[in-house]
Order: C-alpha cells, then structure tokens, then sequence
C-alpha cells in the first residue's frame, strides 16, 4: 500500500468520525450514518483499487473514473447546499420566533402601557 493512499485513507476516516458524531434526531442520524458508512466504504474502496473506480465509470458511460468522481462531488455539495439552507431557513425561522415571544413576556401589562402614556408630557 502507498503512503498517499495510507494518508487518504485515514483523512476519510476522521472525516466520518467527526460527521457521524451529530446532534440531530434519532432516525435522521440512523439514516445520515448509515449512508456515511457507506461513503466511507466507497472511499477506501476507490483508494485501495483505483481502476475498480474507472470500470464503474466504464459501466456507467463515463470515460474516466476521476470524472465520476467529480461528478459524484458535485452532487453530493449541492446536496450540502439546500441542506444547509434549509437549516438555515429552519433557524431563522425559530430565531423569529423566540424574538416573538420574549417581546411578549417582556411587553408591560395593557393596564401599565395605558397609565403610562397618561405620565408623558403630554398628559401634563
């Protein structure tokens, strides 16, 4: 085994560990590990038997392995990017929501607000 495919090998799998290790629901994380496993197999497969990668690249009508590779990457970020936008989205949506609320409680009572208002200097 070459050394490059000893480091690779060991960067995908801190990558996994860190990725698996998630606050989310406990389905969701079921889900999200078991298709990191899989990613992590897939990555060590294609770094132990680089041509095992082209062949599938073959089988699916692409002519190299790297541009399935590529390909792969491409979809798997813009995956990344409507996930984190909708988290994004779901957060802003909470944050509204909480900023609602505290405005809420903190508001004074309506008999407060209307004796209040009386004091200003207009009421003088």
């Amino acid at each position: 085994m070459l050394a490059i495919q000893v480091l690779l090998i060991v960067v995908v799998l801190v990558v996994g560990v860190v990725l698996v290790r998630s606050t989310a629901g406990a389905r969701h994380q079921a889900v999200r590990r078991l298709l990191l496993a899989a990613l992590v197999a897939l990555a060590v497969a294609s770094i132990l038997v680089p041509t095992a990668v082209t062949a599938a690249a073959n089988v699916v009508g692409v002519g190299r392995g790297a541009d399935l590779l590529l390909y792969g990457l491409v979809i798997a970020f813009l995956g990344f990017v409507v996930s984190s936008y909708r988290r994004a989205r779901h957060l802003e949506e909470t944050v509204t929501e909480l900023a609602r609320r505290l405005a809420l409680d903190e508001a004074p009572p309506p008999e407060q607000a209307r004796h209040r208002e009386g004091d200003g200097p207009a009421g003088s």
